[in-house]
């Protein structure tokens, strides 16, 4: 019983998780900050950790890093660089590369998560996880390319292998994240305290420090911080603790083809038949990693 409460927890904070981080493009394109990369990263990461540490002392958490062994805070510091390098390469693809491919490349980390769990977390590997990630996957290429595959060419190879290095360490981040057994939110707060000394490291070699001084930055890094890319992870994280990474990581699709249509709901964009029917392989991805298919057995 107690099992089952954990796990219907578990499926509302991957369902939160899911609808924050289809909110990003439609917030993107609200606020559209002006600083670099280097820059909102660094300070999305210190709202970020701010966040995570509050939630922390009202869960009373904070006294239990204390007795922490060395070995786990290096864990924890190197997953959080594994974080921050998805969200730097990530950015650094957008900047140089055909937005659509960039994408493609990104959504394949649910695709790692499932190769990693076999061989990291010792996880079955099923036939029906194998069509459940490729229906969700082809359903996303489909709303990314609006159908129209002629839109990726790929030709930028170089710049796609560097984001495809960050799509593999998110991947490695959430599989890896499930050995760690300590608590999530100390876990999360770790990976952001990390991440503001990598991004640090990050301006000073290229970038440099400046203070935002428009509303609408501090808006978005105060937005995307707390919840886009802080208390998300959090729910992420936890969300992850109580199933197998495979068996979460289909879900995930549902996360650009909701973003669409945010995309439309808020700015009136064209309804595409061609959603529809990615929406229909998601659906079906999602359908076919749920439910368990018994062999019925006749009596003759």
């Amino acid at each position: 019983m107690k099992k089952l409460i954990n796990e219907n927890i578990a499926i509302v904070y991957i369902a939160l998780c899911i609808i924050l981080w289809s909110l990003i493009p439609t917030f993107v394109k609200i606020t559209h900050s002006e600083l670099d990369h280097h820059l909102y990263l660094f300070y999305s990461s210190i709202i970020s950790f701010l966040s995570i540490f509050i939630v922390a002392v009202y869960e009373k958490s904070l006294n239990q890093i204390l007795y922490y062994s060395k070995r786990v805070i290096l864990i924890l510091l190197f997953l959080g660089f594994l974080d921050f390098l998805y969200y730097l390469l990530l950015y650094f693809g957008y900047k140089k590369a055909n937005g659509l491919e960039v994408l493609v490349i990104q959504y394949m980390w649910p695709i790692f998560i499932v190769f990693f769990s076999l061989f990291i977390l010792k996880e079955a590997f099923t036939t029906r996880k194998f069509f459940s990630i490729i229906f969700g996957f082809f359903g996303v290429v489909l709303v990314i390319t609006k159908g129209d595959f002629s839109t990726l060419d790929f030709s930028q190879i170089d710049v796609l292998f560097i984001v495809m290095i960050g799509t593999i360490s998110f991947a490695l981040f959430s599989v890896l994240s499930k050995k760690v057994k300590v608590n999530a939110t100390n876990a999360v707060m770790l990976y952001f305290f990390s991440a503001i000394i990598y991004s640090a490291i990050s301006v000073g070699s290229y970038s440099s420090f400046s203070i935002p001084s428009s509303y609408v930055d501090w808006f978005s890094i105060l937005i995307n911080g707390i919840f886009l890319n802080g208390i998300s992870y959090l729910f992420w994280i936890k969300g992850l603790k109580a199933f197998d990474a495979s068996k979460v990581a289909p879900f995930i699709f549902i996360t650009p083809i909701l973003a669409a249509f945010f995309l439309i709901l808020f700015f009136d964009e064209p309804v595409l038949p061609i959603y529809f029917l990615g929406l229909f392989f998601v659906i079906l991805s999602g359908l076919i990693n749920s439910f368990k298919f018994k062999k019925i057995a006749y009596k003759k």
